[in-house]
């Protein structure tokens, strides 16, 4: 090694090389809340270890400095900052007492003439809607759904909808009347829709008939009178316009469930926004999630949590103010996008955009330079197309006024820290962030008051008790072990939908290590940088983009067909790129049957169109025989042992342990 080298994170940074250090005088909203924590409790920090400590375990005051600190807007006051003598997997109630809006705490702060979002077109136009517009505009449709639909407190409300204007209105109408809203992205199918929806019985669903991809319009009539009519006919259908075009209403099969969205917020000028005021446990969103087995689970967030959660982050971690304009490339299908929406919190301006992230391949910087965006965040392989193409797009585009690089979905490469601090923008803070749909928000990630080190997240978050525990429940560091949060914290989940007793959130989060929440993710916490490397999901949940995909959603399709009678998905870090994760399909096929390329082709396209281009598999193979438990189960986690090269644990509960010499051909490992 070099003696001009330093060996960080098994990366080796040159001297020469500057990434984002923080300066000993460094000024923002985290440093003026620990110091007025100091002066307040009379503590001294004398490193960033020593305030990191002090927010978890003082984290009963942490949360209560946040909420008066960033103004967090109640009307009855709390009795208590959480409940006493509950445990952490009981899910103690935060602030109980309290009473707020979502809405209104999320409109209150944006000036009249502020913009609150612009919509980047794939033609380079843009439309601007201001904080009054926006105000105006949930005001007049949370109005028709109150007055036409009779939503009240505690209904659902759906959205089928691209990442446009007019579904942050809906949310926001829909919170601002103490509703319940859940999403799913135009990519998924009616099946993919069906199996969230239908859990929860919405009240109304709102929907597009078109959307655009690659500069392409296609149509979801059919897929949207399908999902209408597999919700039933108390659902009511509120089209959202696409492309300046007014919609055709005799596409749909029952035009009598069908409602204009245009004609809802029209001539409601004068109609006042109102707040309908809920406890801070109150659900806010229900969050799909899919696990092994069954259906996705429903996880139902609290108004209070969700929104003191993004504060603390949005404020606190990174300082955004009503100065920043910020860009994270996502669908309403992911947690990225209710994180976003509570950026109105702050009084910034979000950028939309609802196309192909790269095509052309620059567009999203595109959109950084022309609208002067002054974060950008996206998921870590559109990062890794922007490192593989070693263009230096700051000779391109006008960069210089970003301050912060958000990366999520999956581990963001040493290599394209490395790309980003050279080609894109020089010194800036490049936030790794990490958490999930569990707690709509962050464990770890990005921190103007820590270095940047390449190929790490920066910290874990204030106000969590974060460590990595190896198989005995041993807290370590410099290896590879399973992540958990030994503190409770307000965006844990109330419930799960359909969950009456509790236990599919306690086998979720509590089953593995006792009184600590187990997250699932391997990570490795350096002992010298305190930051973390994420080495994907410790149990066999796919991660496609970011978005979490249950084996038993696969399964549910493939085993349709009737050439498969059993079949097996495992996902497996790819052995070129670590960071990435590859999906295998293995099918047992029914007599004589044969894996064809036809089938193989059309066995992926129907996942595709029934459920969603991330349920599509890499590779499918044949596969001889299913490994069971004795008690009927698939055995999943060992084959993925098996194809990883590791140790295979608990042998002796397989019915048929001999079927796992057949998975050896294809480890990757």
């Amino acid at each position: 090694m070099s003696p001009n080298t330093v060996p960080t994170n098994g990366f080796q940074i040159e001297e020469s090389e500057q990434y984002y250090t923080p300066s000993s005088n460094e000024v923002n909203a985290e440093t003026r809340l620990r110091d007025h924590i100091s002066a307040m409790y009379n503590v001294n920090f004398d490193n960033y270890e020593d305030w990191y400590t002090w927010t978890h375990t003082n984290y009963i005051m942490f949360w209560e400095e946040i909420l008066q600190e960033c103004d967090v807007k109640l009307h009855d006051n709390y009795e208590k900052i959480v409940e006493e003598g509950v445990s952490m997997e009981k899910v103690p109630k935060w602030f109980p007492g309290a009473t707020l809006n979502y809405a209104e705490n999320c409109l209150k702060n944006g000036r009249d003439d502020k913009v609150a979002f612009i919509e980047y077109e794939v033609t380079g136009n843009q439309k601007a809607y201001t904080y009054k517009e926006l105000r105006n505009h949930v005001a007049s449709l949370a109005d028709s759904l109150k007055n036409k639909f009779k939503v009240v407190k505690g209904d659902h409300i759906c959205g089928y909808l691209p990442n446009v204007y007019e579904t942050a209105v809906a949310m926001l109408a829909t919170a601002s009347l103490g509703g319940v809203w859940s999403s799913c992205s135009t990519d998924f199918g009616p099946t993919g829709v069906l199996d969230r929806f239908a859990q929860i019985s919405p009240k109304v669903l709102f929907v597009v008939d078109k959307t655009s991809y690659k500069g392409k319009h296609h149509s979801l009539v059919a897929n949207v009178n399908e999902i209408v009519k597999g919700l039933g006919t108390a659902v009511n259908a509120v089209v959202v316009p696409q492309f300046d075009r007014e919609t055709d209403f005799t596409a749909f099969e029952d035009t009598d469930q069908y409602h204009s969205y245009n004609q809802l917020i029209a001539g409601k000028d004068n109609v006042k926004l109102e707040y309908t005021l809920v406890p801070f446990h109150h659900p806010l969103f229900v969050m799909f999630s899919s696990g092994t087995t069954g259906v996705p689970k429903g996880i139902v967030h609290t108004v209070g949590g969700v929104l003191l959660k993004h504060v603390e982050e949005h404020i606190i971690q990174t300082n955004m103010t009503e100065e920043d304009t910020i860009f994270f490339y996502t669908t309403c299908g992911w947690m990225m996008w209710n994180w976003l929406m509570t950026v109105l919190y702050t009084g910034a301006t979000i950028v939309l955009y609802n196309e192909s992230p790269l095509e052309p391949q620059d567009i999203l910087l595109k959109i950084v330079s022309e609208t002067k965006a002054t974060i950008l965040g996206m998921g870590a392989k559109i990062y890794d197309e922007y490192a593989k193409s070693g263009i230096d797009y700051k000779k391109i585009h006008s960069l210089s006024q970003l301050r912060l690089i958000l990366s999520t979905a999956s581990p963001l490469k040493a290599s394209t820290f490395k790309y980003l601090n050279e080609k894109i923008r020089p010194q800036v803070v490049i936030g790794s962030i990490s958490g999930g749909t569990d707690i709509v928000g962050c464990f770890m990630g990005a921190t103007l008051n820590r270095p940047v080190v390449p190929g790490e997240c920066q910290h874990f978050y204030l106000g969590l008790d974060m460590v990595t525990y190896n198989e005995k429940g041993e807290t370590v560091e410099d290896e590879r072990a399973e992540l958990v949060c030994r503190n409770p914290f307000p965006s844990m989940p109330l419930k799960f939908v359909n969950d009456d007793d509790g236990q599919r959130y306690f086998n979720a989060y509590f089953n593995k290590y006792k009184g600590v929440w187990t997250h699932g993710d391997f990570v490795l916490v350096d002992s010298r940088t305190k930051g973390s490397t994420i080495f994907g999901r410790s149990d066999t949940t796919l991660n496609r983009g970011g978005v979490r995909i249950g084996t038993a959603e696969i399964y549910a399709v493939v085993e349709k067909f009737a050439e498969v009678t059993d079949s097996l998905v495992i996902g497996v870090v790819d052995p070129q790129d670590e960071t990435n994760e590859n999906v295998l399909l293995f099918v047992k096929l029914a007599g004589n049957e044969k894996l064809t390329p036809e089938l193989t082709k059309t066995i992926k396209a129907t996942l595709r169109s029934r459920m969603s281009p991330r349920h599509v598999p890499n590779e499918i193979f044949t596969i001889d025989d299913i490994p069971y438990t004795n008690s009927g189960k698939k055995v999943e986690l060992a084959v993925k042992q098996v194809l990883q090269k590791q140790t295979v644990k608990n042998i002796n509960s397989l019915r048929n342990p001999d079927s796992l010499k057949l998975f050896e051909p294809y480890a990757t490992a």
